[in-house]
């Protein structure tokens, strides 16, 4: 199973979002990149706060709000299958991005214009494969 791993936001004010994160639900700041972006956590999910004026996904218009979601996955044998499964269902993929062994992710635009990513955070919890149950151990 997939887990959530972080949702983006588009802001005009990535400082004034971030705060309004911290002061109201308590989140903890991850780290503020030197491009822009603003990492906030509650332990288990992250928001990112993109500016406005960093690139788009695909040729989309860049507005305020959601941005994308990404999702992390067991290892790249369930990436790979996730793959399979957004492609089947009209998805295209965009960027992957690579950046060493601490993160990857691939984007995929998705229907209705939905931003989806795929891939690995280290330092995010661990996303387990589900066990077999004893039903399906007897197949």
């Amino acid at each position: 199973m997939a887990k959530i791993r972080h949702i983006a936001i588009r802001s005009e004010d990535t400082e004034a979002t971030a705060r309004f994160f911290v002061e109201v639900f308590g989140l903890e700041l991850v780290q503020r990149r030197g491009h822009g972006p603003i990492d906030l956590t509650d332990g288990d999910v992250n928001i990112t706060v993109l500016p406005m004026n960093l690139g788009g996904d695909g040729g989309r218009e860049i507005r305020p709000g959601v941005e994308h979601i990404g999702f992390s996955v067991a290892d790249e044998a369930e990436e790979a299958e996730r793959k399979e499964r957004l492609e089947a269902a009209g998805a295209r993929e965009l960027n992957p991005v690579h950046l060493g062994d601490v993160y990857y992710e691939s984007k995929y635009l998705c229907a209705p214009g939905l931003v989806i990513d795929v891939g690995h955070w280290r330092g995010g919890s661990p996303v387990e494969r589900p066990k077999a149950t004893a039903a399906k151990a007897k197949k």
